[in-house]
């Protein structure tokens, strides 16, 4: 089963865009196998999006024997506004991020705070992300595997993941709703909480 082409086709098709009009970097990490990170532009925003996470199923950590098909099965796509230049570093964090249930175990989901503790590319205001649900249509894959999802990624700041973690996800997107805060410009500050 060729996961990676069956995603790549389906994130290219949801938008509208031939493969040559994509860039794209790839990112190694020892003892896995490379994650490739696509730039999609668009009219107004340019869409980051990780191809080869969903190569394995997802799992606890602590199952003495992982399932090798059934499990759930994530990648990410972050966009950012097309005005605000290309970010050093964000094809890095992806990889790291779309790779955490490979090193540490964690189910990639909605509403999960992932800290990596560091700005998020070079000079970013944000150290964390939140995850949410995404406008791209699931990847079907041949049975019994599940579906691949796509997750959204929104950057956020050290006091925005303080909030989350004590007022939740909702709370937070509650407050950038009221705020009027476009959480896709890469310039932006936290609102206020």
């Amino acid at each position: 089963m060729d996961v990676v082409n069956s995603v790549r086709t389906a994130v290219l098709d949801h938008y509208g865009v031939e493969r040559a009009q994509v860039d794209s970097a790839s990112v190694t990490f020892l003892g896995l196998e490379p994650i490739e990170i696509l730039r999609i532009p668009g009219e107004d925003a340019i869409h980051y999006a990780t191809l080869g996470g969903s190569r394995h199923p997802m799992g606890d950590p602590a199952d003495l024997l992982a399932d090798p098909v059934r499990g759930p099965r994530a990648e990410l796509v972050l966009t950012l506004l097309a005005g605000a230049g290309p970010q050093a570093g964000v094809a890095r964090t992806l990889g790291v991020l779309v790779a955490t249930p490979s090193v540490e175990g964690v189910v990639l989901q909605a509403d999960a705070l992932l800290d990596l503790g560091e700005p998020l590319w070079h000079n970013a205001g944000f150290t964390a992300v939140l995850l949410g649900e995404s406008d791209i249509t699931e990847v079907a894959l041949p049975e019994p595997a599940d579906p691949v999802r796509y997750l959204s990624v929104t950057p956020i700041t050290a006091t925005e993941a303080a909030w989350v973690r004590v007022r939740g996800a909702q709370a937070l997107r509650d407050a950038w709703s009221e705020a009027g805060i476009d959480v896709r410009d890469p310039a932006r500050g936290a609102v206020n909480l």
